[in-house]
């Protein structure tokens, strides 16, 4: 009767941790999709300030048309890359996906930077100033958003790999998730936009 009661003893605290591991695991993998979203509305943010930037300069720069639209194509490809990672942040191909689309619109935005600076008359304008500013503050969100993403993942994948957690993590399925690295060392740094 005694090995009956400690092996039911034991299967109720080993089903206990089971449920804890689950259990935490759950919340945190919860906590990346949450920090990805924040990642998402500021690229939304971002995507909607661009045409706005382009509008303005359109004016302008009426002999830029090809760089103007490489700023339009590339930001339409990466929203269309956040949205694939939006519908599943633990995709690793959506997540380097959106990293390459970021990275080209990031060298596009550059070379609109160049253009820009010979036309002193739309460096001064006070709608291009406002989008600079927008676009640059919208810049560092998402990268504290990125930072927040990736921190969230980390913490995931540390509880899913630790033992006696990882024996418990690969029998309930959970994934490595990935994260949101940036293939372009210069794209590191937020686009900077001046006139």
């Amino acid at each position: 009767m005694i090995p009956t009661i400690i092996g039911i003893a034991v299967l109720a605290v080993v089903g206990l941790y089971a449920m804890s591991v689950y259990n935490g695991l759950i919340s945190l993998q919860n906590r990346y999709k949450n920090a990805f979203a924040q990642v998402d509305v500021q690229l939304k943010r971002r995507y909607d300030l661009i045409p706005n930037l382009v509008e303005t300069a359109k004016a302008y720069m009426k002999h830029e048309a090809e760089t103007l639209e490489k700023v339009v194509e590339a930001r339409n490809a990466a929203s269309g890359a956040s949205a694939q990672a939006a519908a599943d942040p633990a995709d690793p191909n959506a997540l380097k996906a959106l990293g390459r689309a970021e990275t080209q619109l990031t060298g596009a935005l550059r070379g609109f930077n160049i253009q820009v600076e010979a036309y002193p008359d739309l460096k001064a304008n006070t709608n291009m100033l406002a989008l600079q500013e927008e676009l640059t503050a919208t810049e560092n969100k998402v990268s504290f958003a990125r930072q927040s993403f990736n921190d969230a993942v980390t913490a995931y994948n540390t509880r899913r790999e630790v033992f006696p957690s990882c024996v418990f993590a690969g029998m309930f399925g959970f994934q490595q998730a990935s994260l949101f690295e940036v293939e372009d060392p210069a794209e590191r740094e937020a686009v900077r936009v001046s006139f």
